[in-house]
C-alpha cells in the first residue's frame, strides 16, 4: 500500500508509506497531485470565525481566536479560497470518488455556491446533531447544536461509490437518514492535545466506511490534529493529510503510532430486573385492602335465632 507521485517530502511518513502528512500551504501540495488519483476526500476547512467573537468553553466565557488561518479575508476572498481548493480536490477526485466538506452557517452557504459554480453533483447534506453542545451565552439565539456535511461527486454524471448496505447494517437494519446524532470527540482522542475544530472519530469512521473501501486512498486538506487519518487507518484506507502547524501534525502522528486506543469500544446494554410491582402500586394496593375489610367492632356480634336453636342453652 504505498504512493509514490507527491514530489515534496513528508513531514511524517508511516513505515509501510500509507500514512503521510505534509506540512505545507494546501495550494503547494494539492497541484502536484495527479489527476483522478484519489477515492475520497473528507475537508474541515476554515470556518474565518476569529473576528473578536465570544464563545463557551468549559464553562467559561472566552474570545474566539483559533489562529491566524481563521481570520475572515472578506465575503468576496473568503469565497475564492473556497473555490479554489474545491477544484482542486473536483480535479485530483476519481469518477467514482467524493467528497465530505463540513462546515457551520458561517462558511457552508459558501461551500455550497462553490460546488455549483463547478458543476459538481451534491449527493446530501447531512446534519451532524452534537449531542451536548455549548450553551449560548448571548441568549438571544437558539443553541447551536449542528453543523452541515455537504457530500458530493466531482462532476454531474459521476457515479460515485456509497456502501450502503455497511450503513443500513450500522443503522439497526433500517435506512440510514441524514441526521447523525454524534457527541463531541471523547477525552482518549484529545490525549495529546486537541484541535479547535477537532471533529468525532465516530464521524469519520461513519463516512469513510460510507464512500470508500479497503486499500483506497483518502485525503485531508486541512487535516489538523488527523482525526481523517485516524479513521482511515483503522479501517485499512491509505492516507495523505495536509497542514501547515507542526503542533497539530505531532499530535497526528502520536495519534496514529498509537491508533488501537481508539477503536470503538462495544458496551453491553445492562438491563435492570423489572420489578413485580412498583412502589406506588405496592401501597394502593395495601391501601385498597384496608377499606376492603373494614375493622372488626368490639362488641360480640349477636347470635341469630336458628344460631340459638342449633346450640339450645342448657340449664
Amino acid at each position: 500500500m504505498t504512493f509514490k507521485f507527491l514530489s515534496a517530502f513528508p513531514w511524517y511518513m508511516s513505515d509501510n508509506r500509507d500514512f503521510m502528512l505534509y506540512q505545507q500551504d494546501v495550494f503547494e501540495i494539492l497541484p502536484s497531485i495527479p489527476d483522478s488519483s484519489v477515492d475520497l476526500i473528507f475537508a474541515d476547512p476554515p470556518y474565518f470565525l476569529s473576528n473578536g467573537g465570544i464563545t463557551c468553553k468549559s464553562g467559561k466565557m472566552v474570545k474566539v481566536d483559533k489562529g491566524d488561518w481563521d481570520k475572515s479575508r472578506g465575503i468576496e476572498a473568503n469565497h475564492e479560497f473556497n473555490r479554489r481548493w474545491l477544484s482542486e480536490c473536483q480535479r485530483i477526485l476519481k469518477p467514482s470518488g467524493s467528497i465530505f466538506v463540513s462546515g457551520t452557517s458561517h462558511v457552508i452557504f459558501s461551500l455550497g455556491f462553490a460546488m455549483q459554480q463547478l458543476n459538481m453533483k451534491i449527493l446530501n447534506d447531512i446534519s451532524w446533531f452534537k449531542v451536548n453542545p455549548p450553551p449560548n451565552l448571548a441568549c438571544r439565539y437558539f443553541t447551536h447544536s449542528t453543523e452541515t456535511i455537504i457530500w458530493a461527486a466531482p462532476h454531474k454524471d459521476s457515479r460515485h461509490y456509497f456502501d450502503y448496505h455497511a450503513m443500513k447494517k450500522e443503522n439497526g437494519g433500517k435506512q440510514m437518514k441524514s441526521l447523525w446524532s454524534i457527541t463531541s470527540p471523547l477525552k482518549v482522542e484529545k490525549r495529546f492535545g486537541k484541535h479547535p475544530t477537532q471533529k468525532p472519530i465516530k464521524l469519520l469512521m461513519r463516512i469513510i466506511k460510507a464512500a470508500s473501501r479497503e486499500d483506497d486512498l483518502v485525503l485531508d486538506p486541512f487535516a489538523g490534529s488527523g482525526t481523517t487519518g485516524i479513521a482511515a487507518a483503522l479501517q485499512n484506507r491509505r492516507f495523505i493529510g495536509i497542514d501547515l502547524d507542526d503542533e497539530y501534525l505531532e499530535i497526528a502522528r502520536q495519534r496514529f503510532e498509537t491508533r488501537d486506543e481508539e477503536l470503538p469500544v462495544k458496551r453491553k446494554k445492562v438491563y435492570r430486573r423489572r420489578q413485580k410491582k412498583a412502589a406506588r402500586t405496592v401501597k394502593k394496593t395495601v391501601k385498597s385492602k384496608k377499606t376492603d375489610n373494614p375493622p372488626k367492632s368490639s362488641k360480640s356480634p349477636q347470635k341469630s335465632k336458628d344460631d340459638k336453636d342449633k346450640n339450645p342453652t342448657l340449664f
